[in-house]
């Protein structure tokens, strides 16, 4: 996908048109199709779900001014099948980790755990509790939490998605920078 994409409420709200002429049901069916691609992941073994799950409505949202009219179907399926181009995409570049021995694995572990507490104390205190909250809760009720917490910050689900993605990709570099400077 290109790397300079950016969604736009402009493009959400074409998804929803695609999906529903009824935005209540568009909005409804979009949740669905986000729930079945993230247990679709899951179920191929996919450790980054979410993530991939919102990389391909990405995908079919930047390709609706191609397909929008011309498109004749079940709209999710169009959705499953631009989410098996994505999990092969996924598969290739997912590298096998090599085997650790367990005083190295206890020991990197710490070391990742320290590296983490720091790297987060860096934060915002605004970035750090949207970072806890996000990842909130289990099954519906994280679902619940993440839409409350859309609307107490007044941007839309995908916005928020996106927003603590970034963070997470800053930390996720943090902790890495940091493993490195100790020599892990």
């Amino acid at each position: 996908m290109n790397k300079n994409w950016v969604l736009s409420q402009e493009s959400f709200d074409a998804l929803l048109a695609w999906l529903d002429s009824d935005r209540e049901r568009a909005a409804m069916k979009y949740e669905e199709i986000r729930r079945r691609l993230i247990k679709i992941f899951l179920r191929r073994g996919c450790a980054e779900a979410e993530e991939l799950a919102d990389e391909t409505i990405n995908r079919v949202i930047s390709k609706l001014n191609g397909i929008g009219n011309e498109f004749t179907g079940d709209s999710e399926r169009y959705f499953y099948g631009v989410a098996n181009k994505v999990l092969m995409e996924y598969q290739r570049r997912r590298q096998p980790q090599p085997p650790l021995a367990s005083n190295e694995d206890s020991n990197r572990a710490e070391q990742e755990y320290r590296c983490l507490e720091e790297c987060i104390a860096k934060l915002s205190d605004e970035n750090r509790e949207l970072l806890l909250q996000y990842y909130q809760g289990e099954g519906r009720a994280k679902i619940e939490q993440r839409k409350q917490l859309a609307e107490k910050l007044g941007i839309a689900p995908n916005a928020l998605r996106i927003r603590a993605f970034r963070i997470r990709t800053a930390l996720q570099e943090c902790v890495e920078e940091c493993l490195e400077r100790t020599g892990q």
